[in-house]
């Protein structure tokens, strides 16, 4: 069974919106071999409407970009109501029934699945207790502005620490598996 693991970028305060402004300083050796690795782990993205426009949007362009290749070949799945196409390159929809879309593709044989960006999804993934991990690479800066990964209203949910390690740069990366009840 392949694992649906939410990988993020964080800011010591949890920010997750706009990377681009606050993430760049912290990008070094550690996070390129950690990212990597977590690209060669995966054959699948999840990902909700806003981040999957985004994406669309950027990654195309940056084909031969460290990581274009993986982000422009790599399967994906978008959860969305709204959307009534998604023409990226190996796009597929999931809108209706979306628990029942995603249980399956986690049965399917494959790489892990991973979910990135994507802040109401990963809450929604949460409450239905689809996630297996929460892979996190937390940077030390402090935005005070800007959406965060876990916002009010979500049920409390006991982690467990898988591993954790620090790089030079300062970032914490942190992997955690949802305890279930």
């Amino acid at each position: 069974m392949r694992k649906l693991i939410v990988s993020e970028f964080l800011t010591a305060d949890g920010v997750i919106e706009a990377p681009n402004e606050w993430h760049g300083p912290y990008f070094d050796d550690d996070m390129a071999r950690t990212v990597s690795a977590q690209m060669a782990a995966t054959d699948a993205l999840l990902l909700g409407r806003v981040t999957y426009e985004g994406f669309a949007a950027a990654w195309p362009a940056m084909i031969d970009e460290p990581g274009g290749a993986h982000m422009n070949g790599v399967a994906k799945y978008v959860v969305s109501r709204t959307l009534d196409k998604a023409e990226w390159n190996n796009s597929t929809l999931i809108g209706a029934d979306p628990v029942d879309a995603i249980t399956r593709l986690k049965e399917q044989d494959g790489k892990d699945i991973t979910v990135a960006g994507s802040a109401t999804l990963v809450q929604w993934l949460l409450r239905q207790g689809l996630v297996d991990e929460i892979d996190l690479l937390i940077d030390p800066v402090v935005v005070g502005r800007g959406r965060r990964l876990f916002q009010s209203g979500l049920p409390t949910t006991a982690l467990t620490v898988l591993r954790s390690e620090s790089f030079g740069s300062g970032v914490q990366h942190i992997v955690y598996a949802p305890q279930r009840a």
